[in-house]
């Protein structure tokens, strides 16, 4: 749970709150947050200990309480704008605190079927096992989010930007419509990051992070968090990982921590190469549709431009082939894809995304790779489509890279 800021003054702006926001140092004044790898704590004696034990507010044991993992809390709630905030292990491991936290047998959730694909087992496969309920619904369409309303929807889950057609969703339309049905809105925050976006500002209850993204930037740990108010950080979710333990790790927390203080720096240049990128992929012949938000072609661009701050597009941009030779089959797309993304020599072939690097992948075989083909077509996932992350590089170096594998697409038989 995020820890206190009161030392420092009212009104500092986000990027201070993401140099400044953490907890105070110790006795020996250290400047840099420090790193408190320890999995125990000594009490000074047994009523103190039984005390803290109770109130499960001071440092008993490091799962439920580190200053390091108090630090990082406090400084994404302070950028998120949240009273509060908890991490965890991972982004996905974040959305299990939800799951277990708000939800029970007989509850009803909707959620944007354009979400990523672990986020959709998760509500259907995995909790539909518990007697949860949730109806999937297209991303754009509020009046799809309307009607699948029942008395027991408890919870309404979106992510904005979706992965990865970067599908944009009214987030202040949502939680109107959240609220009037006495549910949370979460909106998961992991493509913009509170750099870009803030959605408990338009009225998001809960923002969901998948810190090892853009928080951490450079690919290096696992990470995740809720950020909302009290009544649900320290009542609900405090509780509950307690018990079930899905903890971010103290040396996880310091590196996350450390890549916020960067944060706004990077998503300024990550959101200009990848306008760059998309603006040059929209003028290639080989290809057939660029995703991105910032693109005034971009179906939900003046909506995107309202919603994440400074008018920017965020760092990942996805785009669909042509099948070659006038062959439309899935199989001749999966073909020309593999042929981009395998001709590549500079980018990384990954999973991840968030990174300094710039990452490119087939999301039919990776990420939604585990869905039905059903669900890869109502997601809109098809064969001919490729993901790109992009990273800080020289973004004519990104562009020249991409180019080895487009202007050789004739060469497919």
């Amino acid at each position: 749970m995020s820890g206190s800021r009161d030392s420092l003054p009212e009104g500092l702006r986000p990027e201070t709150l993401a140099i400044r926001t953490a907890l105070p140092p110790s006795q020996y004044g250290e400047n840099s947050e420090a790193l408190f790898l320890t999995s125990g704590y000594v009490q000074p004696d047994s009523e103190t200990s039984a005390r803290r034990f109770a109130a499960s507010e001071d440092f008993t044991y490091s799962r439920t309480s580190n200053p390091t993992v108090r630090s990082l809390e406090a400084r994404l709630a302070a950028m998120e704008g949240t009273e509060g905030c908890i991490a965890t292990s991972t982004g996905m491991g974040a959305i299990l605190l939800l799951i277990m936290g708000v939800l029970k047998a007989g509850d009803h959730v909707i959620c944007s079927r354009s979400v990523f694909g672990s986020t959709i087992n998760l509500f259907a496969k995995e909790f539909g096992k518990f007697g949860v309920e949730t109806t999937f619904v297209s991303q754009t369409d509020l009046d799809e989010w309307r009607a699948a309303v029942k008395p027991a929807t408890r919870l309404l889950f979106a992510e904005t930007p979706t992965n990865p057609l970067t599908e944009i969703c009214d987030i202040r339309a949502l939680a109107d419509l959240a609220h009037a049905a006495g549910a949370l809105l979460v909106v998961d925050n992991s493509f913009c990051s509170p750099a870009l976006q803030q959605p408990a500002s338009l009225g998001a209850d809960l923002v969901m992070h998948s810190g090892t993204k853009y928080l951490d930037g450079q690919g290096r740990v696992m990470a995740g968090a809720l950020c909302g108010p009290n009544s649900l950080i320290k009542d609900v979710f405090a509780p509950v990982i307690r018990t079930a333990g899905m903890t971010l790790s103290p040396f996880n927390a310091w590196v996350v921590l450390k890549g916020l203080e960067t944060l706004g720096l990077r998503m300024k240049a990550h959101s200009e190469n990848a306008l760059a990128v998309a603006r040059w992929l929209e003028a290639r012949s080989e290809v057939a549709r660029v995703y991105y938000p910032g693109l005034a072609s971009h179906p939900q661009h003046e909506l995107a431009m309202r919603q994440q701050l400074g008018g920017q597009g965020g760092a990942v941009v996805a785009f669909e082939l042509h099948g070659q030779h006038g062959d439309t089959s899935p199989e001749a797309a999966r073909a020309a894809a593999f042929h981009v993304i395998d001709s590549t020599r500079v980018l990384s072939v990954a999973t991840n995304l968030g990174d300094t690097k710039s990452i490119i992948t087939h999301p039919a075989t990776t990420s939604h790779g585990r869905l039905s083909e059903a669900q890869r077509q109502a997601a809109g996932i098809s064969q001919g489509l490729v993901r790109l992350a992009v990273g800080l590089e020289h973004v004519d170096d990104i562009t020249d890279d991409l180019l080895r594998g487009l202007s050789t697409l004739n060469t497919l038989k």
